[in-house]
């Protein structure tokens, strides 16, 4: 084998390898991109003029428009969160659901998917349901299972439940329309949901001690009181969701402008609960800031790493493996599923989605593959591979604001029914393409 074949598959084992030992991610794959240059260049395999074309490719990132509704899908959610309606909401609905075994635990789902549909931030939720509902559960009887086990997949749904960040970014990387890509993933997620409602509902049936009701003394309030709450807690959000999807599926606004939308729509339902301050403005801003910066930085790093990459002739390689690969478009989609899962457990989606999507997507355009249902496949996967025991990145979020007396196995033990259920999901939406494609052609025909 020739030596360039070796030097950029040797790329991603040595970028893998700064990450395990701590390194930021941005600075990794740029410290890899100079150190396999400089090897290239002594080889013989590298041209140094490559890198006078970087600028260019960062400039052309940066202007990207499509990209601009990161930050804005982020600052709505920190202002919602900031603003305490995540916690309104879950204490409404968990008083609607209380009367019966596993209310609380159909609760969190409701409002995980509401969440997921103002915030599009795995972090965000998972983090703001625990700290929320976790105590609350446990005080209540819940198990430790069940009760990690749900938040930890609820908060999951922010990964594939439009306005997710990561379709955003999947609809740049595959060049489809990111309002396609919403609109297809939008009877996955509900699928998703409605698995883990049934679930929980069969799970409090069959063994009603890991799902108690509230008790009457919690749950009973006057008719005009939870009339008023609901109002409150309930309309403003989903009058948001409306308003950013609706303007995306009927075509009236792009994902960039309907991120606009829905982040003044954060700022004004946090005027209207009190809750906005110049404090409450700046936290917003700086978490804002600092996830954005931090997706800037690697996007510089990933298109460092892509140039050298490519300057070696590892796209080369990867299309030679992948396209004569057994069993052609089956034996395509198995090995890029698989690799985005492993990837899942050690780096972030933006990571997997600027350097590993590029690769996959001619092969995919090879084999006449459909890219929106291509991204939504690879949107679910990635939500399963957030979610799975040892590396998932939800369970670290979890576990980093779960109380001492939850350990890390009951918080294992908890997701693998949902794991299950996402994977049940994953094959059929692989099988049943029209789960993907049946909202796209009523909206393309509107």
């Amino acid at each position: 084998m020739a030596i360039v074949d070796l030097l950029s598959p040797a790329m991603f084992v040595g970028a893998l390898g700064l990450l395990l030992l701590g390194y930021p991610v941005a600075f990794s794959l740029g410290a890899v991109a100079i150190l396999f240059s400089i090897i290239g260049s002594l080889f013989g395999v590298f041209n140094w003029t490559l890198w006078g074309t970087l600028p260019l490719r960062i400039f052309d990132v940066m202007s990207n428009y499509t990209l601009l509704a990161i930050p804005y899908f982020i600052f709505m959610g920190a202002m919602l969160e900031k603003s305490g309606i995540a916690e309104r909401l879950l204490e409404t609905i968990g008083i609607l659901f209380g009367r019966i075994r596993g209310g609380l635990a159909l609760a969190v789902v409701v409002v995980g998917a509401l969440l997921a549909a103002t915030t599009g931030v795995v972090a965000a939720t998972v983090v703001a349901m625990g700290l929320i509902s976790l105590p609350v559960m446990l005080r209540y009887g819940y198990s430790k299972e069940l009760a990690t086990g749900v938040i930890a997949a609820s908060g999951t749904l922010g990964q594939i439940i439009p306005p997710s960040v990561v379709l955003v970014v999947l609809g740049d990387q595959l060049g489809v329309s990111v309002g396609d890509l919403f609109i297809g993933a939008m009877l996955p997620g509900l699928l998703i949901t409605g698995a883990y409602a049934i679930h929980i509902a069969i799970a409090a049936w069959l063994r009603p001690d890991v799902a108690p009701a509230l008790p009457p003394e919690v749950r009973n309030i006057g008719g005009k009181d939870l009339g008023k709450r609901v109002l409150q807690a309930m309309v403003p959000p989903l009058v948001l969701i409306l308003l950013v999807l609706g303007s995306i599926f009927f075509g009236m606004a792009t994902p960039t402008e309907a991120g606009a939308v829905g982040s003044l729509g954060a700022v004004l339902l946090a005027g209207a609960n009190r809750q906005l301050s110049w404090e409450s403005i700046r936290q917003t801003s700086d978490a804002t800031l600092r996830i954005t910066v931090m997706v800037m930085f690697i996007l510089v790093g990933s298109a460092a790493f892509s140039l050298v990459f490519r300057g070696l002739q590892g796209a080369h390689v990867v299309s030679s493996f992948l396209g004569n690969l057994p069993g052609g478009q089956t034996g395509f989609l198995f090995v890029s599923m698989l690799t985005v899962f492993i990837l899942g457990f050690f780096i972030d989606f933006f990571e997997i989605a600027f350097i590993v999507i590029p690769l996959f997507v001619p092969i995919a355009q090879t084999f006449g593959m459909d890219l929106v249902w291509y991204g939504v496949v690879l949107g679910v996967n990635l939500q399963t591979s957030f979610l799975t025991p040892p590396f998932g990145f939800a369970l670290f979020y979890l576990r980093g604001i779960a109380p001492p007396e939850v350990s890390t196995g009951d918080i294992y033990r908890g997701v693998i029914p949902f794991i299950c259920l996402q994977l049940v999901i994953l094959v059929a939406v692989i099988v049943f393409p029209q789960i993907v494609n049946f909202l796209p052609s009523i909206a393309n025909t509107l």
